[in-house]
């Protein structure tokens, strides 16, 4: 079930990418639902994902922390 819920976080992110401070938000809530291992892939798909969306950098300071 856990796949299920990173491939949910994912698509949430990327429908809520528009707005940094809605995705900031999403980010915490995955934060909180989303096993050790999991947030693992989560930050490496952050990485690649916010490449070409500067705005959304700021965001990569939640998982770092």
């Amino acid at each position: 079930m856990s796949k299920i819920m990173y491939d949910y976080t994912k698509s949430v992110l990327e429908r809520v990418s528009f707005d940094p401070l809605l995705f900031c938000k999403e980010l915490e809530k995955a934060i909180k639902m989303l096993l050790p291992y999991e947030m693992e892939q989560l930050r490496e798909w952050l990485l690649s994902y916010t490449i070409g969306k500067p705005e959304l950098k700021q965001c990569l300071l939640i998982v770092n922390s």
